[in-house]
């Protein structure tokens, strides 16, 4: 095949990312599943190089990789019922054994431990619920000879690159449709030069013409990638959170801190991406069987009810108008185009019911045409104040009965004008 430049290589890839990342934009929430020999340990999927495992001692791990059989059902079932849209799997990490049959890697899940292609469950899983299919493949590799001489030694890089790319191969070549190659840990070259990304990532799209892939090879590629925090950037993005904040992999009941997040958490960063035009990845670290670890069902459960109940509005939801509204109460909005077209949505996430059912709205110089509760429908009477640049809502007393997050549509016969602080500068320090 013909390799492009680093220009036409990134050219053609914006002339194809609109259509290839449509489902992607309108997933929004994903599930990470990082589970590898280190599951058994319950510590930390850094375990081995935290702990100065000898390679000899690691790998008598891989002997009693038991994973029951339908996890991989389990986890898609979970991940479906919490409003999740795709699922991407370690497939490979930095511990280097693989989860699926490859000749390339003999150290895998089908030679040693259950004697099962993960991979291929996942797949099968993945495609049952309907969800988008991600592979998740480290760059980084402690198991192999080359994962580290790689830095400085020519012929060692040359060996390790191609290894790399022939299990990429393999995974893109034998399970039919793939939609996210997502790397991790270039370590230890520093550049996307060093790792040849540019070239093995042309040849691996032409495997998969539709696939989008993250940018953790050194080049930006479709997305980024923010860890451990939600922040919006200034492309397409999506922050990867783990559910307790200390580990990706299983922590083993008797070590850990109960698990950090409550649904309402879960809600309040898909608040935040959905404000800023972004997806999460929520990971969570099954036990060394497979099992879903208990304190993540809840959560995860009790966010899926509510998206189920405001889902035509959520999965739709495009940041408009800045995108961020805030009352004495807790409230805060985002508001949405229903269409491509029709702006004239402002869809408020309000956070805390009032006691006497009043919210304020400031900021807006034309009046809505209504106000509904999103869940039920039911509407809400309002005033519009247009002397002093506001809409004063009344009658809020039936709100959210699952999370206490009730989101409001407030519609408008044209596209709403809103200046914060236009009214009444000096609230806002003077500044408009």
């Amino acid at each position: 095949m013909n390799i492009l430049s680093k220009p036409e290589y990134e050219e053609k890839l914006a002339q194809t990312r609109d259509a290839r990342m449509g489902w992607w934009r309108k997933a929004k929430f994903g599930m990470f599943i990082h589970i590898g020999l280190y599951s058994q340990l319950g510590r930390n999927e850094w375990a081995r190089a935290f702990e100065n495992i000898p390679k000899d001692e690691y790998e008598k791990l891989a002997d009693n990789f038991m994973l029951k059989e339908g996890c991989c059902r389990e986890w898609a079932k979970l991940a479906k019922s919490a409003g999740m849209k795709y699922m991407v799997l370690t497939t490979r990490h930095h511990e280097g054994f693989s989860l699926w049959d490859s000749k390339v890697n003999p150290f895998n899940s089908v030679n040693y431990g259950c004697k099962r292609d993960i991979v291929k469950e996942f797949v099968e899983a993945c495609r049952e619920y309907g969800l988008g299919i991600g592979f998740y493949s480290s760059l980084m590799d402690w198991h192999h000879e080359d994962g580290y001489k790689c830095a400085y030694d020519n012929e060692a890089r040359r060996r390790f690159l191609d290894y790399i790319e022939a299990l990429n191969v393999e995974l893109l070549s034998n399970y039919g449709k793939i939609d996210i190659l997502w790397y991790d840990v270039a370590n230890p070259m520093q550049s996307w030069e060093g790792w040849d990304s540019l070239e093995r990532n042309q040849r691996l799209r032409e495997l998969q013409p539709d696939i989008i892939i993250n940018d953790r090879s050194r080049l930006d590629e479709d997305f980024g990638t923010p860890e451990g925090h939600v922040t919006a950037g200034n492309r397409d993005w999506e922050a990867c959170m783990t559910f307790n904040d200390i580990s990706w992999g299983y922590l083993d009941d008797k070590l850990t801190i109960p698990y950090a997040y409550t649904a309402q958490r879960i809600a309040r960063m898909l608040f935040t991406c959905s404000q800023g035009n972004g997806n999460l990845l929520l990971n969570i670290g099954p036990g060394p069987d497979g099992s879903i670890p208990q304190d993540a069902i809840e959560p995860l459960t009790k966010i899926g009810e509510w998206l189920k109940l405001h889902e035509e509005v959520f999965y739709t939801q495009k940041s408009y108008l800045g995108g961020r509204w805030a009352w004495p109460n807790g409230g805060s909005g985002t508001c949405s185009a229903c269409s491509s077209v029709d702006l004239r949505h402002v869809y408020l996430w309000n956070w805390i019911l009032p006691h006497d059912g009043k919210i304020a709205l400031g900021g807006y110089k034309t009046s809505p045409k209504s106000i509904k509760i999103v869940s039920t429908g039911e509407e809400l009477p309002f005033r519009f104040d247009e002397e002093n640049q506001r809409i004063l809502i009344s009658g809020m007393v039936n709100g959210d009965k699952i999370l206490g997050i009730t989101m409001l549509d407030v519609e408008f016969e044209n596209p709403p004008e809103y200046h914060p602080f236009s009214k009444y500068p000096q609230l806002n320090g003077g500044r408009m």
